[in-house]
């Protein structure tokens, strides 16, 4: 068989795989534009209940339909974590992840699940086509940058996240001691714990929004009728931060034992700051053992090149007359 009967059935191969998909992408699709439209109309009802106007709503109709796409992709992925197919340990931490990066409710939860697979199907096909037909690769190689395409594919979308998601924490972890500094000084001033959270997040809009949406959600649940404990047990487990859920044992225990806020309040900021300054002696500390392995591999040769050199060039100069 020729080359050109081989290349010409690959592209027949690749232009059927590609066709099963875009059938299969159209029927999900059309399923989910049924769907989506019932969404749609739910929504305009809860709105005109919530007090939203009809010209909110119009101009919210009146968007452009380039959405449209993220929405299916979103209504797809829903699809397949309603199918069991995910569990739900997995589901809440994919969640929790989607959160800290931003993206609230389950829509952030099915595009994040939708473009995963549509990665999946897409990636594949790119990779083997960039190989096969530009790049002009062999068969192995040709393997190989398909099945790189594919992990490629898989763990890109949740290692990105996972990284957004672990900075948006850490950045939340560094602002909580300020944040329990305005808090003392807003009991000190009168306000309810309430009270103070919702202006302590206000305050923490400029200093450090990511701390500041926290305890707007907090807050937020305060005021729909969640308890204090509840509440801060949320935020705790929404996280995952040992210095929030250390925050909200000891909020539960002033309320119930009686500790005055304000002592409580000072004491934890001051634990925290002592564990701050602590962690940054334990870098400074490993600084001389992380600078060892630099030392040998970039200083000590040139060193023993400026030491050692010359009595070389003399040894070599030697033998040579001896010759």
């Amino acid at each position: 068989m020729s080359l050109n009967n081989i290349s010409s059935t690959t592209i027949y191969e690749l232009l059927f795989l590609i066709l099963i998909c875009f059938g299969l992408l159209a029927v999900a699709g059309f399923v989910l534009a049924i769907d989506l439209g019932k969404a749609a109309r739910l929504e305009r009802r809860i709105g005109l209940i919530t007090g939203e106007t009809v010209e909110e709503i119009k101009e919210e109709e009146d968007k452009p339909k380039e959405a449209l796409a993220l929405r299916l992709i979103s209504g797809f992925g829903m699809l397949i974590a309603r199918s069991g197919m995910l569990n739900r340990k997995t589901l809440t931490e994919m969640q929790a992840t989607l959160e800290g990066i931003g993206f609230k409710g389950g829509r952030g939860l099915g595009l994040f699940i939708g473009s995963k697979i549509l990665l999946l199907l897409v990636t594949p096909i790119i990779a083997f086509f960039l190989a096969h037909h530009v790049f002009h690769l062999t068969r192995f190689w040709t393997m190989v940058a398909v099945a790189g395409g594919t992990v490629g594919a898989i763990l890109a979308p949740e290692t990105y996240a996972t990284n957004t998601r672990k900075k948006f924490l850490e950045k939340v972890e560094a602002g909580v001691p300020d944040a329990l500094d305005m808090l003392v000084i807003c009991a000190d001033a009168g306000l309810a714990l309430e009270a103070g959270i919702a202006r302590v997040s206000q305050e923490m809009e400029t200093l450090n929004p990511q701390l500041a949406q926290e305890l707007t959600q907090t807050s937020r649940e305060m005021q729909i009728g969640s308890d204090l404990r509840t509440a801060m047990d949320s935020l705790g487990a929404r996280t995952g931060l040992d210095v929030l859920k250390r925050l909200a044992t000891t909020l539960a225990q002033s309320l119930q034992y009686g500790t005055p806020l304000t002592t409580a309040l000072r004491t934890l900021s001051a634990e925290l700051r002592q564990e701050a300054l602590v962690k940054f002696e334990e870098r400074a500390g490993r600084l001389p053992t992380m600078m060892t392995i630099p030392m040998i591999l970039f200083i000590l040769p040139c060193v023993f090149l400026v030491v050692a050199g010359p009595a070389i060039i003399n040894v070599m100069a030697t033998l040579k007359g001896a010759k």
